[in-house]
């Protein structure tokens, strides 16, 4: 895991077609701003979670 350290409007880059921008910080919470492509799927951890339970035996999630 690489860990950055960002301030407010400070970004991170990843593979050249995803930009996280951080966007507010205020007590324990960071907002954070995500740009991609189209075809990138984007999940919180939860629902990504959550996804993989509720799908079928066999089956395969594709964009996660």
């Amino acid at each position: 895991m690489l860990v950055l350290s960002r301030k407010v409007n400070e970004k991170i880059v990843i593979d050249g077609g995803i930009v996280v921008t951080v966007v507010k910080i205020e007590g324990g919470q960071v907002r954070l701003g995500i740009e991609a492509p189209s075809h990138v799927k984007i999940f919180r951890e939860e629902i990504a979670g959550k996804m993989h339970e509720d799908r079928p035996a066999g089956a395969v999630l594709v964009g996660v």
